[in-house]
């Protein structure tokens, strides 16, 4: 019995999944299985090795067949080796998948679903959930995150191993990703996606990120906040004025719910002790998700919580 992932309404787009792995021979088949089992038919999947010596390359030999593009030669880091996987991929929507982490078996059904149905979504965000190291799902909740967020160092965490996106905003955001940062190149692209599109969060579990102990982001996590706070002051000059206003509207309006020490005070009337510019900013700060409702997606959006 087989599943039809293609989305609702026949063949989705064509879907660009660039998986960059070094010495995670203990994961990699079962990332490499999370994204080919999905069955979706209009999948370009690349695997970029860098030059591991534990046994992986015998992992993609065994694979390679049912690959796009596959290789394993010495590299520049992570950055380096996203660009030369994105470089083979001609897919309409594009994500990557470290070689520790793993997608849900819907995951690509829904993600072209999405896109098909909603054609102004650029990029979305599942709901945030980890898997454990023997590969089990452990916990899931769903993050919401703006481009006000991040303006206002509110940045953890959008997670990648969640994100999708479409070829022609990764197109308007320059189409790489900056090697200049060796762990949060992720971070730093949501900064230029931010600058162009909202970010869209789906009801739906489509990843997770596989918490072993061994996770650079963790081992490094003094250097991950350095480099988001880089990427952020990057961002700033970038931003239009009225935006920015709002941000440091939002900004106030936080720092006056710590003064007076209620944090559970509801926004909308703490907005509204501020006048009309106040909650002008709630309402233009508010975050875009898509939830399952009566048998079909739908829009909506969702208060900004301060």
């Amino acid at each position: 019995m087989t599943t039809d992932n293609s989305g609702r309404g026949g063949v989705g787009p064509k879907i660009s999944i660039v998986t960059p792995s070094y010495n995670q021979v203990e994961f990699l088949e079962q990332t490499i299985r999370s994204v080919l089992q999905q069955g979706y038919p209009e999948l370009e999947y690349v695997v970029i090795d860098g030059a591991s010596s534990d046994g992986s390359t015998e992992c993609l030999d065994r694979c390679s067949s049912v690959l796009h593009y596959c290789v394993s030669e010495r590299d520049d880091g992570l950055g380096h080796a996203l660009n030369k996987g994105f470089a083979h991929t001609t897919g309409d929507v594009m994500a990557w998948l470290n070689s520790d982490d793993m997608y849900t078996p819907w995951a690509l059904g829904v993600v072209a679903e999405i896109f098909q149905r909603f054609p102004h979504v650029e990029w979305l965000m599942g709901l945030n959930a980890w898997w454990n190291r023997n590969g089990v799902m452990t916990k899931v909740r769903r993050v919401n995150k703006n481009m006000y967020d991040y303006l206002l160092g509110d940045f953890a965490w959008i997670q990648q191993e969640s994100v999708f996106w479409r070829r022609s905003l990764w197109d308007k955001a320059g189409g790489h990703i900056d090697q200049t940062y060796e762990l949060m190149v992720d971070g730093e692209l949501w900064t230029r996606f931010f600058l162009h599109s909202p970010l869209y969060t789906v009801d739906a579990v489509l990843g997770g990120y596989r918490s072993h102990g061994t996770n650079r982001a963790k081992l490094h996590y003094d250097r991950c906040l350095m480099e988001m706070r880089r990427a952020i002051a990057g961002m700033v000059p970038l931003v239009d004025p009225q935006t920015l206003t709002i941000a440091k509207i939002l900004a106030s309006l936080r720092a006056e719910k710590r003064r007076i020490g209620q944090p559970h005070l509801d926004d909308m009337e703490l907005c509204r002790r501020y006048g009309a510019g106040a909650v002008n900013a709630f309402v233009a700060a508010s975050y875009h998700h898509i939830a399952w409702h009566e048998g079909d997606w739908v829009e909506a959006r969702t208060r900004f919580r301060l």
